[in-house]
């Protein structure tokens, strides 16, 4: 492996995290192959899905919206490569805030990152995420009080 695919493949891994906490949905959907894997069961309960990375990022926009902040914190980047394919395993804490009247304004989660990448044209790309949670504390009903506000500004609505 060269320095060079390190720090492009862990960079995918830092823009996926900074491209959330900012809404910069250009940057996000930039990071994905155009069909990607997202498995965040460990989270969620439901099962990984196959998508076009187009839906995931429209998916996204609810939530982070209605959110009055975020902060996804990455490190102990670990990364193997084996020709044009990639693995990436990297620690995460999240953290997620609201005002709202239904308990804490805060909801947190830790764990790591499973990332799956392919070397394209364009540099690397994710192609596939597993999100491992170890850990959460706090208010989860925000998550749902979020996407409920997001829609609502985006118009999203009946």
């Amino acid at each position: 492996m060269q320095f060079d695919d390190y720090q492009q493949i862990v960079r995918r891994r830092y823009e996926y995290a900074i491209s959330i906490d900012t809404r910069d949905w250009d940057l996000h959907r930039s990071i994905f192959t155009d069909r990607i894997e997202m498995d965040f069961s460990s989270y969620s309960g439901a099962p990984g899905s196959s998508m076009a990375a187009d839906d995931w990022v429209e998916g996204l926009k609810p939530l982070f919206t209605g959110l009055d902040a975020t902060q996804h914190v990455m490190t102990n980047p670990i990364v193997d490569v084996h020709a044009d394919q990639a693995e990436l395993k990297m620690y995460m804490k999240a953290e997620h805030f609201l005002n709202n009247d239904a308990g804490s304004f805060d909801f947190a989660l830790g764990g790591y990152y499973h990332d799956r990448l392919v070397r394209t044209d364009s540099g690397w790309r994710i192609r596939a995420v597993t999100l491992n949670v170890f850990w959460s504390r706090g208010n989860r009903h925000i998550m749902e009080l979020g996407r409920q506000r997001g829609l609502e500004q985006l118009g999203l609505t009946g």
